[in-house]
């Protein structure tokens, strides 16, 4: 790897540049995208000026921009910046830049209850924008990354498909716009956008094992969809895949999955049972919004993130969570009932 400013060769896990002094990129644990953010940022801070720290209105609105493919990262990065963060970081190193990120991590993980990991994160981006050599204490290091690439080259799984491989198209639904029942062939792996939007006629639709993804508001106000099962496959549920799908009762998000976007189950009214799986890590704007029937939901500690009203209009909900996990630290911050266990514990019911 090169330094971005001189060119010169970094040494492996190198927090700086051994030449100019200019921080390096460096990946966290569990944010394998952290370099190209940094990247992205450093682009941002160069393009628009330092300026943005003291605007966060106006940086978070640049990150919307900017980052759109990375939800997660974007959504955390946006709430770091609207809570002050960077700009608390800029004031507080004047006195003792050591403090500032001691301050800034405390902070994130004890009032924003955010997980270490993701908190270095916010750090190992923040820092790099700002061109302060950080050593993260959750850096991924290169002796990992290749063991990974070698085990990866070691299992033979045949061809692999790709999400984009075949998409099932608007064009490829119409033809099912009237049928009640629908079955898609093996080898479709995404479900496009809008693809079954307001097929109001259909009941049931059977996914083929090779589906990996599908689309944003793929299934928005399929008012009479009553069963889906997802296959063990999926990988991705974009935004608003299955909002306003009135009859949807019961739906088990297979392990893998890795968020629940924004409005992803917005105002199914009949919503009574979600599976979600230790994979997830973030549940999004209005995620189960208006879900009025939803009445009891377990959250695994996988759960770093949640927007603040991802549960509006949830009237009956009780959120069962592990104890002085993230979520359960999210019921108390919003007032959400909750019950909590703990391993070979029962449930406690939240004081009345």
């Amino acid at each position: 790897m090169q330094c971005e400013r001189c060119n010169a060769e970094l040494p492996p896990n190198a927090i700086e540049c051994p030449e100019c002094g200019a921080p390096a990129p460096q990946n966290i644990e569990g944010f394998d995208n952290t370099i190209e953010i940094q990247h992205i940022l450093k682009t941002i801070m160069e393009k628009h000026g330092s300026i943005l720290i003291n605007d966060p209105t106006q940086f978070v609105s640049t990150l919307n921009d900017y980052l759109n493919g990375y939800e997660k990262e974007r959504r955390l990065l946006v709430n770091a910046m609207r809570a002050g963060v960077l700009k608390n970081m800029v004031k507080e190193e004047k006195t003792n830049r050591e403090y500032a990120l001691l301050s800034a991590k405390s902070y994130m993980i004890n009032e924003l209850f955010v997980s270490e990991n993701a908190a270095e994160f916010v750090l190992a981006c923040f820092t790099y924008t700002l061109g302060w050599p950080y050593q993260s204490s959750m850096t991924k290091k290169e002796e990992e990354k290749k063991e990974e690439a070698e085990k990866e080259e070691k299992v033979d799984e045949g061809p692999k498909l790709k999400i984009d491989t075949k998409i099932f198209k608007t064009s490829d639904a119409g033809r099912h716009r009237l049928a009640r029942n629908i079955v898609i062939p093996e080898g479709f792996t995404k479900i496009d956008s809008f693809c079954f939007d307001r097929f109001t006629f259909m009941r049931s639709i059977s996914l083929p094992s090779t589906m990996m993804a599908i689309g944003d508001y793929a299934f928005s106000e399929c008012k009479n969809l009553k069963g889906i099962e997802l296959p063990a496959g999926l990988k991705v549920i974009e935004q608003g895949a299955f909002s306003q799908c009135g009859k949807l009762a019961m739906i088990k998000i297979p392990k893998g999955i890795l968020e629940i976007p924004d409005n992803t189950f917005e105002f199914c009214s009949n919503l009574t049972v979600v599976d979600v799986p230790n994979t997830v890590s973030s549940i999004g704007v209005e995620a189960f919004s208006g879900c009025e029937k939803l009445e009891k939901l377990f959250l695994p500690d996988s759960v770093k993130f949640i927007d603040k009203n991802a549960f509006s209009y949830c009237p009956s909900l009780t959120i069962r969570c592990y104890v002085n996990s993230y979520v359960h630290k999210y019921c108390l911050t919003y007032n959400i009932d909750y019950e909590t266990v703990a391993v070979g514990v029962g449930l406690k019911q939240k004081p009345i």
